[in-house]
């Protein structure tokens, strides 16, 4: 089945539709990569129990080989062929499933995914997304899909099919567009020890809103290991210099503004956390894209989602 054309290579970007998710369907189950959008950023597909079609996602991507993935399931009952779900995990679960939290878990004794996924670890990381074109995909497919963030391997994360042409072009197959994601951040990712649980990686869902939820707070252990996408120090990076926290722009910025810093653009002229991270990897993007030398960013407080969007902007910011 044909749909659509592009100028950049030879994936098809397509509208993404009931045709177009059977479609994609197929392709999964043949062992091929899809590019999907899902609530936080779009995520690069694949069967998670074939080994070759795990190993595509690696070469498109130029990933290496020590850093896991997430794999994507329908629901709960799904992940628990994965993962060994303990109370702690079982609670989070409940309360953000579907929804942008991912679960580092023990890794279940014959778990049906590719050594590859785990990059051998003896942990796996799990979420239930939320997104309709997602949760579609997964219902036609039939399958659990591991699904990085669909760009080359440190560079900004995709919230647009564009963002996912022009990053990996002809390396995809098809790029499913469901339009702008509308949290525009990776997932929160949690790791659930026999004692607690740790924060691995900020994101939409905060450290505040979980310890409520479980009522203790998150270990405070040192992370040590890589146990989970999103843990390099360099990370979500432009191709050029990032400088933070600026209030003025210098001769070749190109300043993101936040607030009442206008900037060349604004992630939210009001100041809303949530409408700026919805915004953050897109204008970054932008600013890439510029004829500027250098991107500026003014101050995020570090507060809710603040924290991870200053998180991003850290690695991005690292040479």
């Amino acid at each position: 089945m044909m749909f659509g054309s592009n100028t950049l290579g030879n994936g098809w970007v397509v509208p993404a539709d009931d045709a177009a998710i059977t479609a994609a369907a197929q392709l999964l189950r043949a062992g091929q990569i899809v590019a999907i959008p899902t609530e936080t950023v779009y995520g690069l597909a694949a069967d998670a129990q074939n080994a070759e079609a795990v190993a595509r996602i690696y070469a498109a991507k130029g990933r290496p080989d020590f850093n896991p993935l997430i794999v994507h399931v329908r629901d709960r009952k799904a992940a628990e062929k994965l993962g060994v779900f303990n109370a702690t995990a079982q609670a989070l679960a409940d309360a953000f499933w579907p929804g942008p939290l991912t679960l580092v878990l023990p890794l279940q004794p014959g778990a049906p995914v590719a050594r590859a996924v785990t990059a051998g670890l003896p942990t796996i990381a799990i979420r239930c997304p939320a997104h309709p074109v997602m949760q579609a995909l997964l219902l036609k497919s039939d399958l659990s899909l591991a699904a990085p963030s669909a760009n080359r391997s440190g560079a900004i994360s995709p919230t647009r099919a564009d963002h996912v042409l022009k990053g990996l072009g002809g390396a995809v197959p098809m790029i499913l567009d469901g339009g702008p994601c509308s949290a525009g951040l990776e997932s929160t990712i949690v790791a659930v020890r026999d004692d607690g649980w740790q924060v691995l990686r900020p994101g939409p869902v905060s450290s505040m809103e979980i310890e409520q939820m479980l009522g203790f707070p998150p270990l405070s252990m040192p992370i040590s290991a890589i146990e989970a996408p999103g843990q390099m120090a360099s990370h979500y990076a432009p191709s050029k210099p990032v400088r933070l926290n600026v209030t003025v722009a210098e001769k070749g910025d190109y300043l993101i503004g936040f607030g009442a810093i206008t900037g060349d653009e604004n992630l939210s002229s009001t100041g809303d956390l949530a409408q700026a991270a919805a915004h953050l990897f897109e204008a970054l993007h932008n600013a890439d894209a510029s004829l500027a030398n250098t991107i500026a960013v003014a101050p995020i407080p570090h507060e809710g989602i603040g924290i991870a969007m200053n998180d991003r902007l850290a690695r991005a910011a690292v040479r």
